[in-house]
């Protein structure tokens, strides 16, 4: 999994070795671990659902917060905006893959820059991917049990020590997350993957009639279409909106999993389309629909706002089921994220090793070791705005913007036209100043709100 020291040794050895061990980030070939069935390579249908609930987790939830502070055109426009910069990101790492047989991002961030290339892709995937876990925890337990806002288990049963957000999540993490991230084919989510994006559908289809039924009555509010500036402090406050955008389609990490999957190569960048067409649209409505039906009262985790009389006929049903629907949808992207996660800090740790699939003792530990911090964190962090805003500003947008630009400026495969340079130095550029002044926004009100307490 890892890279070596660089030398051209060591890029002989690791190209070798990225085609044996990378090629599947999978079981064992069938001779070695006398398998069962034949693996023919993952459909075209479930590569879309695999890579559609990468991109569709947590992000959906804070996405009517940022619509909020943006205003409606400029925060769709957005959407689209970072849909077309993420496709774009995406082609040009897997053009180079392709065009160099390299089977991870990884590895072809350690064959253009080197063994430290590989290292800063590995450790930005790492704290990217533990942030978004924990915030998927967070959300589960707010959702479950409740901090400012009842919870599903309090309002159905009243608050007791056995659904309380300590002992809910732990339950969750034993029973549900440990059997699904077990497997060692991304492949075998397939299913899990398809019911989880249309739970996603079912949560985007409530919310949608009800903000219907509620502006037919007139019980809305028509929603702003631009932000209020007044001030220099509110423009940057503007900026704060952009990780949490960045964050919600960060799926590089998964891409070249999926693709060394696929029986067909050609049809990757077909299903990245397919997904992130699906994904923008699942996203646009939402965000749409929940910020007409909440207006100003949006809140930063926007499931939390199920919680309140939504003015319309079985409310309390309706907001069941939403809550229902999207918690267990997260259950079953949490998986697809931790897969990644496992993959990168096993190639932290044990860069020489055979591939994590073929250690089981290796894979116990780590899988082990990683759900007990996810849980630990995700009790002690309160808040999925704070989390989303350092991780989208940092990690997200180096493995999803700066990385793959620095990848087709470097073009150690020759295959980058001069659109593509063009564009690359657009990204980057965008990514440094809009996050540079969301990181600075987000430490001033951090810090002002600490000296308000």
């Amino acid at each position: 999994m890892g890279i070596g020291n660089g030398s051209s040794s060591d890029v002989l050895f690791t190209s070798h070795k990225a085609m044996q061990d990378e090629t599947t980030p999978l079981l064992p070939i069938k001779a070695e671990e006398d398998a069962i069935h034949e693996f023919n390579g993952a459909s075209f249908s479930g590569a879309v659902f695999n890579l559609s609930t990468t991109i569709v987790g947590a992000g959906i939830m804070a996405l009517p917060a940022s619509i909020k502070m943006l205003g409606l055109i400029p925060g769709i426009l957005m959407i689209v905006l970072v849909a077309l910069l993420t496709e774009a990101s995406i082609d040009m790492l897997v053009r180079c893959s392709h065009q160099g047989k390299i089977t991870s991002y990884g590895w072809l961030m350690g064959e253009t820059f080197g063994q430290w290339g590989r290292i800063a892709l590995q450790v930005s995937v790492v704290i990217n991917n533990i942030g978004v876990l924990i915030v998927y925890m967070i959300i589960i337990g707010t959702s479950t049990t409740g901090v400012h806002h009842s919870g599903i288990f309090e309002g159905w049963f009243g608050p007791h020590v056995w659904n309380s957000r300590p002992v809910v999540l732990l339950a969750t993490t034993l029973l549900v997350f440990a059997p699904l991230v077990s497997f060692k084919r991304l492949d075998s989510l397939r299913y899990t993957s398809a019911l989880s994006v249309a739970l996603a559908v079912v949560f985007v289809v409530i919310t949608a009639g009800v903000a219907i039924v509620r502006l037919i009555e007139g019980t809305v509010e028509i929603p702003k279409l631009f932000p209020e500036i007044d001030g220099i402090s509110s423009v940057w406050k503007l900026f704060t909106a952009v990780p949490v955008l960045v964050t919600a389609y960060i799926c590089h990490y998964n891409v070249h999993s999926i693709d060394n999957e696929l029986e067909d190569k050609t049809q990757i960048k077909p299903i990245v389309q397919t997904s992130l067409g699906l994904c923008s649209s699942v996203y646009i409505a939402t965000s749409f629909f929940a910020y007409l039906l909440f207006g100003e009262a949006t809140l930063a985790d926007v499931l939390a706002n199920f919680d309140s009389d939504l003015r319309i006929p079985f409310s309390a049903v309706f907001n069941d089921i939403v809550r229902v629907s999207y918690v267990v949808h997260i259950m079953l992207v949490f998986p697809i994220v931790f897969f990644a996660l496992r993959l990168n800090l096993d190639g932290l740790l044990f860069p020489t090793a055979r591939h994590i699939s073929r250690d089981n003792q290796r894979f116990t530990i780590i899988t082990i070791s990683l759900l007990a911090v996810i849980y630990l964190a995700s009790i002690f962090i309160p808040s999925i705005w704070d989390a989303f805003q350092f991780t989208g500003a940092t990690a997200a947008v180096l493995i999803g913007f700066i990385f793959p630009a620095m990848i087709i400026l470097r073009d150690p495969y020759g295959v980058s036209t001069k659109r593509d340079k063009v564009l690359a130095v657009t990204m980057i550029v965008l990514a440094v100043v809009s996050n540079s002044v969301a990181l600075y926004s987000d430490t001033l009100n951090i810090f002002y709100r600490k000296q308000e307490a």
